[in-house]
């Protein structure tokens, strides 16, 4: 992975949209100071997460949006976003698959910062967990701002843990930790809260218990008087039905009446019909005659508006010919002045010709006097330029040779002591290079390699047989947790469903069992519905779905004593009315025709409502979605009533059994094979630890042996380079002495003849001055004079040409107006013409007027007899219309007698049906129910009984009826807590073992680590500084929280601390540091802000080429004023300000620029 470009747009100094491209893997970014290139640097940190203002150098987070500038107003927001290409899927997760991954932040003015990943809009975090392990972060060690170097250096051992924390990956180890810790605060927390409810909880079921014991006492009472109050509203029913007979025989009556009145109102409409089309007919012959007289009309009007038209055109005529006249004999006036005019204009311009004349003669007389006296002052100026050149140069000369003479001199100085400075070195390399050999180490470094190589291939194998059984154990943990999630919810979705279908009902099942009727099955568990149609049946069978199905009546259902029962069985078959709810039964235990063969089924409500005046009594509708209609009910259920839904309910049910039934053996299956994959997982575990440490090991000692002979090697070199260099340095030096004696001599002789040609250029400087004078005075007067007589001959010239414009126009005047007076008389023989033409129509029209006047009279007769035959057809169509009225009221009376009629009836049907289906839900039967009572039963005994009952309930005082239900809620609330709380306790142990696992993981990774990041440190700090040592330390025992710390120690160098090095040591130090990071963990890409200030070319220069070497491996960007860091760059991104306060960019690839300057 590696970052493509960025796109910034109102971003501190960068306002406009930019967007910067990193083709290469080396990218310099240079420009003057202030211009904005750290800008670059803040703009990533601040889109990878940064929240401190301070840390991307403001106060506020809005400081990082552009602030205006002298030519610019400010913006309202700033945007940054950063392009990886990711097509070697190095990001984890969800994003491995995108070959290009963009992140983006913007900001506005009321501080609303957002996140964007790939275009959607995201969290902070989501940024930060995307950048999890890789190197990257506002504050990682991918990102090396101004100052930060030394600080890396200087830094506390907590500080500087988290770089090599971030190169181990530890940070989403620390992530999960801490979400782990807060589950359990969490876990407890709850434990807590649930231990307490548990304890509440019990003291509820003391309570509960005494409740319940009264409420039992309650209950028995209160049967007894319910079926006092079944068997009175049994009798009440019974004389309900006898009323509603008789106003049944009144309706129909009144119904036979009503007919009647109906066949004469259809007799009227049919007379109605045929006086309208006989009307229909009259009235198209109407209209005709009426368009007709219309027609006639509008001719008549047409050509009296011709007539008119045509008088108008020769008034027009006559008043056009007058104003014609008048502007003719006006031209011809204003033609007469313009030519007195240019007369006089010809005069004029002759006596001013001569005039300008004279005038251009003096001027040409003074210019050439002007050229004469500027032709003098420009040969002396040139005189005095040529004698000031030619006494420059020997003083310039001469002072050079001087200055020449006084560098020799301290130049062979400076090489006298640098020759002897050189020997002695040359002496001390000789005698230390005769000490050095590197042949013991070498042989031992190879045997290890030997050895480490092949532990590494063992142990390759055997971590890829790991992580394959690593991987399939996840895989099937992960789909065993998701088949048990699926049981869980399959499971309490059952229960809640059977919990909902069934409500047992404990006394019940008793009777049930005794009465041999344990295994009779529901009515709702055999029936089965047409789909769709189960609202509607259940809304008509309402609580009989619930009723059991026998083939008898139990012997012993007199011996139930509590309990509320429904029993069903076959009865005779009813004929059912066409498309009724029966139709929709697919399969039913019983014959069903006497519950739904008199109830319809519809679609809608609207159709139902279309259709119940039709039914016949007994008949009602229920539509698809449960709206149960009748002659005089509406039935409706809607809401959360556990009652709804039974059938659904079954039918979801069956289903859901059936797939718990399929998931059972397959997680019995799942569990086998994750055992088997852990034990042998943890048999490969324990083979693989005694060949790590071995490994481990090696490593280390490979890696000590490794510094050691580098570290000769590096020395060796060096000093052998440096006694080559100090030989080749002292023959340049002897070279270059004896250059400088002859340049001494020669510069002697060149100081002489400069001093003779200085004093020959003063003389003739003073012979020049003295003529200086007279002449500029001369060249005044001439100007002046030049300057007058010009003045006066630019005015006559140009009065000259104002009098010759004025003469043009005038002559132009004249032709204008001679061409006017032709038009003008050809236009008045045009008006002649037409008037003499435009007096033949009038005459024309008058006639044809005549003529349609006697049209019009006679089409008026046939209009007023064609209106008199539609008035009478309208008198016979209104005595129609009043007959058919009056039948129309006499119907409505008695409709409305039999409406009155009807309303008793249903109210009465209303209040019987009330009552039936009271005794219905309490499960009762009013006919079983009026077979049951004595012969002496009557309404007043019955009522006296309930109020006995009443009374004896009512001395039991205040009562819980829920005391008996709650009682058994909270005891299965109280199992079920129990069951919670070994579930909390169960997985705060599980989070602890989390929580030791994820400790020893980072224990591990950050050991591992450290150690290969110090062997790093060691081997790139001899290569930076060309010898000397470093290393790192831990500053305590426990690797959770230990503090790691830095030494170097330069060649030649024993300090104590690293504080006593100087600024470049540091430096040097603290990029060993990084690039040992980056070769064991390397970032997608690297940024270097000025890193190189404080190093001398040398140490640029190999800083440079350790930089070039990792960019094989690294993507690096690098702000630098360093010509030789500029030099080694692929890219270069000039960063401009040519505009005060808005930056610039100017890109140029180096490789591309070198070939086109070597073409």
């Amino acid at each position: 992975m590696r970052l493509k470009c960025i796109r910034l747009s109102g971003f501190k100094s960068f306002v406009d949209p930019t967007t910067v491209s990193f083709p290469g893997n080396m990218t310099a970014v240079v420009g003057p100071n202030g211009c904005g290139k750290s800008n670059i640097i803040d703009a990533v940190r601040w889109v990878l997460g940064e929240s401190s203002a301070k840390n991307l150098r403001g106060e506020a987070m809005t400081d990082v949006i552009f602030n205006g500038s002298t030519s610019r107003k400010p913006v309202s927001r700033a945007s940054i976003e950063l392009v990886f290409d990711n097509s070697e899927g190095k990001i984890p997760g969800e994003y491995a698959s995108y070959a290009e991954i963009s992140v983006r932040r913007q900001v506005t003015r009321e501080a609303q910062s957002t996140y964007y990943l790939n275009g959607t809009k995201c969290r902070r975090r989501d940024i930060t967990d995307l950048f999890l392990g890789t190197g990257l972060g506002p504050r990682s060690y991918a990102i090396i701002e101004q100052g930060m170097i030394s600080r890396l250096v200087e830094a506390r051992p907590d500080d500087l843990r988290i770089f090599i924390e971030e190169a181990a990956g530890i940070s989403k180890y620390k992530e999960r930790r801490r979400e782990t810790e807060n589950r359990m605060r969490r876990t407890q927390d709850n434990l807590a809260r649930l231990t307490d409810l548990r304890d509440e909880l019990g003291r509820q079921l003391d309570r509960l218990q005494r409740q319940a014991q009264a409420a039992e006492r309650y209950q028995a009472l209160r049967a007894d008087s319910q079926r006092f109050e079944t068997q009175l509203t049994a009798m009440r029913w019974q004389g309900l039905t006898e009323q509603a007979a008789q106003l049944q025989q009144l309706l129909n009556e009144r119904e036979t009446g009503l007919q009647a009145q109906i066949r004469l109102q259809y007799q009227a409409d049919a007379q109605t019909e045929q006086l309208r089309d006989q009307h229909h007919d009259s009235s198209e012959q109407f209209n005709q005659v009426q368009a007709r007289f219309y027609l006639v009309g509008a001719e008549i009007a047409r050509t009296e508006q011709a007539i008119q038209h045509a008088r108008q055109r020769l008034q027009q005529l006559r008043d056009d010919l007058r104003d014609a006249e008048r502007q003719r004999q006006e031209t011809e006036a204003h033609l007469l002045q313009d030519r007195q005019l240019l007369e006089q204009l010809d005069e004029d311009e002759a006596l001013l010709q001569e005039q300008c004349a004279e005038a251009e003669q003096r001027h040409a007389l003074a210019q050439a006097q002007l050229m004469q006296a500027e032709d003098a002052w420009q040969q002396w100026q040139d005189q005095w330029q040529a004698a000031s050149l030619a006494g420059q140069q020997p003083r310039e000369a001469l002072q050079r040779v001087r200055l020449r003479i006084e560098q020799l001199n301290a130049s062979r100085q400076q090489l006298e002591q640098r020759s002897q400075r050189l020997q002695a070195e040359q002496q001390e390399l000789q005698a230390s290079l005769a000490g050095s050999s590197l042949e013991p180490l070498q042989d031992e470094l190879a045997l290890l390699q030997e050895e480490h190589q092949l532990l590494r291939l063992q142990q390759d194998e055997q971590q890829e047989q790991l992580h394959q059984l690593q991987e399939q154990e996840r895989q099937l943990q992960q789909q065993l947790n998701e088949g048990r999630s699926r049981l869980h919810q399959l499971q309490g979705q059952c229960s809640a469903l059977q919990a909902l279908q069934e409500q047992p009902d404990a006394d019940l099942q008793d009777w049930l069992q005794q009465a041999g009727l344990a295994d009779a099955r529901p009515l709702l568990h055999q029936l089965r519905v047409a789909s769709g149609w189960e609202q509607a049946v259940e809304t008509v069978l309402a609580a009989d779905l619930q009723a059991l199905c026998v083939d008898a009546w139990p012997p012993a259902l007199a011996e139930l004593a509590e309990g509320s029962l429904r029993l069903l069985k076959n009865a005779a078959p009813v004929a059912a009315m066409a498309g009724s709810l029966l139709e929709k039964i697919e399969a039913s235990p019983l014959d069903l025709s006497a519950w739904l063969g008199q109830v319809g089924a519809v679609e809608t409500l609207a159709q139902a409502l279309q259709q119940l005046p039709h039914l016949l009594p007994g008949q009602s509708l229920v539509t698809r979605d449960g709206y149960w209609l009748g002659p005089a009910f509406c039935r409706v259920q809607k809401g959360s009533n556990p009652q709804q839904g039974v059938l659904q309910r079954a039918q979801l049910l069956a289903s859901l059994q059936d797939e718990l039934e399929q998931l059972e053996p397959q997680l019995a299956e799942l569990e086998n094979r994750l055992d088997a994959c852990s034990e042998a997982r943890n048999q490969l575990q324990q083979a693989v630890r005694p060949l790590r440490e071995r490994e481990q090991q090696t490593a280390a000692q490979l890696s000590q042996l490794s510094s050691r002979l580098a570290a000769e090697q590096a020395r060796g070199e060096q000093l052998q380079q440096r006694l080559q260099q100090g030989a080749e340095q002292l023959d340049e030096l002897r070279e270059q002495q004896a250059l400088e004696q002859e340049l001494l001599a020669e510069a002697s002789l060149q100081l002489d003849d400069a001093q003779a040609l200085v004093d020959q250029s003063e003389h003739s400087s003073e012979q020049l001055q003295q003529r200086q004078s007279s002449l500029r005075q001369q060249l005044e007067q001439a100007r002046q004079q030049a300057q007058q007589h010009q003045q006066q001959w630019q005015a006559l010239s140009l009065q000259q040409g104002k009098l010759e414009t004025q003469r043009q126009a005038t002559e132009q005047a004249l032709e204008r107006l001679k061409q006017q007076i032709e038009r003008a008389s050809e236009r008045q023989e045009q008006l002649a013409l037409g008037l003499a033409e435009g007096e033949s129509p009038i005459e024309l029209h008058q006639a044809r007027l005549e003529e349609q006047l006697q049209q019009r009279l006679q089409v008026d007769e046939e209009l007023r007899s064609a209106r008199l035959a539609l008035d009478e057809l309208d008198n016979q169509l209104r005595q129609v219309e009043k007959q058919r009225h009056e039948a129309s009221q006499q119907a409505e009376q008695i409709r409305s007698d039999a409406e009155k009629l009807r309303l008793n009836w249903h109210t009465l049907e209303v209040q019987r049906q009330a009552l039936e289906e009271q005794l219905q839900e309490q499960g009762d039967s009013v006919h079983e129910v009026l077979l049951g009572l004595p012969a002496d039963a009557s309404a007043d005994s019955w009522q006296a009984q309930i109020e006995q009952l009443a009374s004896q309930i009512q001395r039991l005082g205040a009562i819980n009826l829920a005391a008996i239900e709650e009682y058994r809620q909270q005891a299965g609330r109280k199992t079920f807590l129990d069951a919670q709380n070994d579930d909390l306790e169960e997985a705060l142990a599980t989070l602890e073992n989390v929580i030791r696992k994820i400790d020893r993981e980072t224990r591990q990774r950050f050991k591992d680590t450290f150690e290969q990041i110090n062997s790093g440190l060691q081997t790139l700090f001899p290569k930076v500084f060309g010898g000397g040592t470093a290393w790192l330390e831990l500053t305590g025992e426990d690797l959770l929280d230990t503090g790691v710390a830095i030494m170097a120690r330069p060649p030649g160098k024993k300090n104590s601390t690293i504080h006593l090095l100087s600024g470049g040591e540091k430096a040097l130090t603290a990029l060993s540091l990084v690039f040992a990071i980056f070769q064991l963990n390397p970032a997608p890409f690297c940024m270097l802000d000025e890193v190189d200030a404080p190093l001398d070319d040398a140490n640029v220069g190999r800083y440079a080429r350790l930089v070039k070497e990792m960019s094989e491996q690294v993507q690096f960007i690098y702000i630098t004023h360093n010509k030789i860091a500029m030099e080694m760059a692929e890219q270069m991104m000039g960063v401009t300000m040519q505009e005060p306060g808005c930056s610039r960019l100017v890109s140029v690839n180096l490789e591309e620029a070198v070939a086109l300057a070597e073409q």
